[in-house]
């Protein structure tokens, strides 16, 4: 019912293998691909080291389990992550994104509450918020309520670093596929669910930007016609597409991890979707053996799961 090990280790598995492609051009990938862990020795990081999506969505995690929802207790424990390397794979934090920065930066200067902290700039919609929002999804498909309070909380998650409307409206939009997932969909069906949904609390605009996801068949698209840039809605699509296109976890995770640009992010969001979707035993054994601080966090992944039948 839970499957809470199933997404989060989908999430870091596929984060950590494209952590090293990060930034590299398609063409090249797609010409000798990535199909196993490997690490990136222009950053000596070593293989299967999971990166921000993975430590901020287990400190979103970990706050949830101990407290609830407490917007204060999730924004602490990115500040921990920060600055003194909890919910890290290696000693160190790494790839965090500016507009992050400066959103915890903001929250430690006690200038704001903590959903009040992130930038509603245009220009900062990136996919932080996104890559760490799969918690959320977990809450709510045990915690029954309403369209309104899903979306409510949803908004507050994803401001506390990231409050343009579009990464809001991203951030639902993948909290409502997971969910339509955990309770047993296939991925097509949970898409077409999605884009039954009632959006009226988003403005035109905004939902223009997702069209390809709400109203077209995203699995349509040519691989040329899908931007793999850190721009939410980018980011989004190209996860969906990968996922849609797959067959195995396997698939998803390789598809991701060649698709140049910003491969550790897309991957995660995909990798969390596609763990869910395929099952914890469908995750190839050499991917988990080379994932680093497997058991811890298979452990807080029980610890969640633990949280969630006592709701």
């Amino acid at each position: 019912m839970y499957h809470v090990r199933d997404g989060i280790i989908g999430l870091a598995i596929a984060e950590a293998l494209g952590v090293p492609t990060e930034s590299n051009h398609r063409e090249d990938l797609l010409e000798k691909p990535v199909t196993k862990m490997i690490p990136k020795i222009s950053s000596g990081i070593p293989k299967g080291a999971w990166g921000p999506g993975t430590s901020m969505a287990i400190a979103t995690m970990d706050a949830i389990s101990k407290q609830g929802i407490n917007y204060t207790a999730i924004a602490d424990n990115f500040v921990k992550w920060f600055t003194t390397n909890k919910f890290c794979s290696i000693s160190e934090s790494f790839g965090i994104e500016n507009t992050t920065l400066k959103a915890l930066v903001r929250y430690t200067q006690h200038m704001d509450e903590a959903y009040e902290c992130g930038s509603d700039d245009y220009y900062d919609n990136g996919n932080d918020a996104l890559a760490r929002i799969l918690p959320v999804a977990y809450y709510f498909s045990v915690h029954k309520d309403t369209d309104k309070n899903i979306y409510d909380v949803v908004k507050k998650v994803a401001s506390i670093t990231h409050a343009h409307e579009i990464s809001v409206l991203g951030c639902y939009i993948y909290v409502r596929f997971a969910m339509f997932l955990l309770k047993g969909n296939n991925k097509f069906s949970a898409l077409n669910k999605v884009k039954s949904l009632d959006y009226s609390m988003f403005k035109k605009n905004s939902l223009d930007e997702y069209s390809r996801i709400l109203v077209a068949n995203i699995t349509d698209l040519e691989i040329e016609e899908i931007k793999s840039t850190s721009y939410i809605v980018d980011t989004l699509e190209a996860a969906i597409w990968c996922l849609l296109k797959s067959d195995s976890y396997k698939e998803c995770a390789i598809a991701t991890t060649n698709i140049g640009g910003d491969t550790d992010t897309i991957g995660a969001v995909a990798g969390g979707l596609a763990g869910i979707a395929y099952g914890f035993g469908n995750i190839p054994k050499n991917y988990l053996d080379d994932l680093r601080k497997k058991d811890y966090l298979i452990e807080l992944c029980e610890n969640y799961e633990t949280f969630l039948r006592k709701m």
